[in-house]
């Protein structure tokens, strides 16, 4: 009786206050969406490359790799080189630029030799972002290189040394300029290094406004109407034309697109157009294709299950995800996504059962927390008491 009574005494609060073990998972793979290859529909030009905000370097690219003549693309180079030295934020008009007699006699020579310019009178003044937009907007010439006299003195050789430091410092090195306006065919870049200037350009608050700018009215000069006639039209909010003779039509432009939840703002430059009513033309079937080539990958939903668990008397719980993750996905990109779930104990309230890390051709692009769906619970006095070998059973 005494040893009956005393093996009672043992096993009730040896099965009773046992601890229970962890619980593993069984995981459910995580199912990747099917790759798309779309192509992309390029103009005739001699040189075309698009590339997009938050993406590295260029996306695609059609036509010569060579250094090509970039004509009044020039001009962004140029105001950004002058920005450095007279730093002017959006907002902001600047110090004033006066005009004098060699400023009307440029202008005069301008006209004669067929160049872009605006009127300008010797005596009067504008401030320094009123001649930035006659620049950027009209692509006036003659505003050009008063604002580059006024920045590095009458002294040619200073902005070219200045705007070489500049191009140097931006990783821009297959990119020349000899002269300010883009008059020369002297003054060329690549495709490519074109692409990073557009990021550039985009990415300062000041230029961005003035290039999407439309049209403006300058006191001394009237209405300067940009001479991107694409701006507004097919998604272009900028940047910069540039034409020469011989060298053709070229677009330096920024363009934005709504792909699901996402704004896609797209960069790049065609070069070498036969004029702009053929690259607008055909610049907008190239951005249609590129922005088709973007979509949207929902990666999870709240509440999507990835693992199960179930416990040795039979209760059941999931793993589910604690909140939802897209991401935006260009052409072929691999996207995959790697469960791992962890044990958890019963009578946990923080629930937390491991994540789903997602990533884009190899990169991490989000990382989701798993929580059970519903705590596992003690199974009880009465499965404990009868269940012994399954509750005292060392670990698997």
């Amino acid at each position: 009786m005494l040893l009956v009574v005393a093996s009672v005494l043992v096993y009730l609060p040896l099965t009773l206050l046992a601890p229970l073990s962890a619980v593993r998972a069984e995981v459910d793979e995580w199912a990747p969406p099917e790759a798309t290859s779309t192509s992309i529909t390029w103009p005739a030009a001699t040189a075309t490359a698009v590339g997009a905000l938050g993406y590295e370097g260029v996306l695609d690219s059609a036509g010569s790799t060579d250094a090509l003549p970039m004509a009044s693309i020039t001009k962004i180079i140029t105001s950004l080189v002058v920005l450095e030295r007279h730093p002017l934020a959006s907002g902001e008009d600047g110090p004033s630029i006066s005009f004098d007699d060699a400023d009307v006699a440029r202008t005069t020579e301008l006209q004669n030799t067929g160049g872009a310019f605006a009127p300008v009178t010797a005596g009067y003044s504008l401030p320094q972002r009123e001649v930035m937009e006659v620049v950027l907007i009209d692509s006036a010439n003659n505003y050009t290189e008063s604002l580059v006299d006024w920045a590095f003195g009458d002294d040619d050789a200073a902005f070219v040394a200045a705007a070489d430091a500049w191009l140097d410092a931006h990783g821009l090195v297959h990119t020349t300029v000899v002269e300010p306006t883009g008059l020369s065919y002297d003054n060329r870049s690549t495709a490519s290094d074109l692409v990073e200037l557009a990021r550039i350009a985009h990415a300062d608050p000041l230029i961005r406004e003035i290039t999407s700018t439309r049209a403006i009215d300058i006191p001394g000069v009237g209405l300067v109407e940009n001479s991107n006639e694409l701006l507004g039209l097919a998604g272009v909010t900028g940047i910069k034309t540039g034409t020469l003779r011989m060298a053709g039509a070229n677009l330096l432009f920024s363009a934005e697109y709504q792909v699901g939840s996402s704004t896609v703002t797209l960069i790049g430059v065609v070069l070498g157009s036969v004029d702009h009513v053929v690259l607008n033309r055909e610049l907008e079937a190239t951005l249609a294709s590129v922005a088709a080539s973007f979509r949207e990958v929902q990666l999870v939903s709240e509440g999507d299950a990835f693992a199960s668990y179930t416990t040795l008397w039979g209760e059941e719980a999931s793993a589910v995800a604690a909140d939802s993750a897209s991401v935006l996905v260009w052409r072929d990109e691999a996207v995959e996504g790697e469960v791992v779930a962890d044990e958890v104990a019963v009578g946990d309230e923080d629930a937390r059962a491991g994540d789903i890390r997602f990533t884009v051709d190899g990169e991490e692009v989000a990382e989701i927390p798993l929580v059970l769906d519903d705590p596992l619970e003690d199974p009880g006095a009465l499965w404990r008491l009868t269940h012994p070998a399954e509750l005292l059973a060392p670990a698997a």
